[in-house]
């Protein structure tokens, strides 16, 4: 699955190094030289990760991530600073629900490791809430399941009673073709959960030489 990255800085140069950082990466990168301008890509485009500068006119990069964490939850977000304090870092993790806290000129290799750790770890969340999801809807079926068998267990006279209290359950055929699907939708996931993923650490370094520069 290819994801996309969004890439938010004023200075160029800036911009510049990180798409070198990340250009053998299979991401899709998108750019924006202002909070303002990222908002507005945001609302067009769906975006999985965003590596922010602090120190940006109008808009910091903290203030920016926090409004991406309340509108888009699912976005992860990174800030890179070139004028670090423990109370920034502090307030970038708090209010920005910032995934990791860089300071420039950061390390590039560490960089890309973590956007790779971080997207890693968000598509196995996104299983999760679909694993989760479908061993809801089991439930429910399971349930329906139980239903059937009180109702073929009673009496004809009171199953009547039953239905119009509880309502029409699903027919048998179809509620076990219903049961089936759901087992298989349930082991599809969990087998790519479980499959094996390649460690960031032994990929192909894609970092080209040189480092961020402060703005």
């Amino acid at each position: 699955m290819t994801h996309t990255v969004l890439l938010v800085d004023d200075e160029p140069n800036v911009l510049n190094g990180l798409i070198r950082i990340l250009h053998k990466e299979p991401y899709e990168l998108l750019t924006a030289n202002s909070a303002e301008e990222a908002a507005e890509l945001l609302e067009n485009k769906k975006v999985d990760l965003i590596v922010s500068d602090e120190e940006m006119p109008g808009m910091s990069g903290t203030e920016f991530l926090a409004g991406v964490a309340r509108d888009y939850p699912h976005v992860v977000g990174i800030v890179l600073t070139g004028h670090p304090t423990l109370p920034a870092a502090l307030r970038a993790i708090n209010e920005g629900k910032i995934y990791q806290f860089f300071t420039k000129p950061c390390n590039e290799v560490d960089l890309a490791i973590t956007i790779r750790r971080a997207l890693e770890q968000k598509d196995l969340e996104a299983k999760s809430r679909v694993l989760l999801e479908v061993t809801k809807r089991q439930s429910v079926l399971i349930e329906e399941a139980r239903m059937l068998r009180r109702l073929r267990d009673l009496p004809r006279k009171d199953r009547s009673a039953v239905i119009a209290k509880e309502g029409q359950p699903i027919e048998q055929r179809e509620l076990l073709e219903a049961i089936d699907d759901e087992i298989r939708k349930g082991k599809d996931v969990l087998r790519d959960v479980q499959s094996g993923r390649d460690d960031p650490d032994e990929a192909q370094d894609p970092v080209a030489s040189g480092a961020l520069r402060e703005n």
